[in-house]
């Protein structure tokens, strides 16, 4: 538990500030994850530790593949999988995307385009995805900082829920 708030902690103050989540982060908490299960220091166990690491990857790895996603959260939330194991960053997952949804939202306020930002949600649900395209102009703006979404998520987890 004080790893992953210690991690997402981290994440998320970089993120917000960089735009970024780098690699000594993602990197060292899985190494430090993968350490904590072989001197079994946590529930998790070696083999619960790597199966976190890679359901992890692959939970968030599709949002990468068609760019919604960053490559630092992807390795984050891999990351976390060592620390949370399987079945909890399944629900870290879960809980991220609405977190990440409710971020989005106060984004939106922020920068005074949530009707843009409904209006085009609703549509991109009623066309099937057929107006992503327009969606992502860089003039649109839409991009925000995800790890503070994944900190919540994993806490959330962490702690059981």
């Amino acid at each position: 538990m004080t790893a992953v708030a210690a991690v997402t902690t981290i994440a998320a103050v970089v993120d917000i500030r960089t735009r970024r989540v780098p690699n000594w982060l993602t990197f060292g908490a899985a190494t430090f994850g993968i350490a904590m299960a072989m001197v079994r220091l946590d529930g998790v166990g070696v083999a619960g530790a790597f199966e976190g690491l890679l359901v992890g990857l692959l939970l968030m790895l599709p949002g990468h593949v068609i760019g919604k996603t960053g490559a630092g959260d992807v390795k984050l939330l891999a990351a976390l999988g060592t620390l949370l194991g399987p079945k909890a960053i399944v629900m870290a997952f879960l809980y991220s995307a609405v977190a990440g949804g409710g971020l989005a939202v106060l984004v939106a306020i922020q920068r005074r385009r949530l009707r843009e930002t409904l209006e085009g949600t609703a549509a991109l649900v009623c066309t099937g995805g057929a107006n992503a395209g327009e969606l992502e102009r860089p003039s649109t703006n839409n991009r925000f900082a995800y790890a503070p979404a994944i900190a919540v998520g994993a806490l959330i987890a962490a702690f059981g829920f």
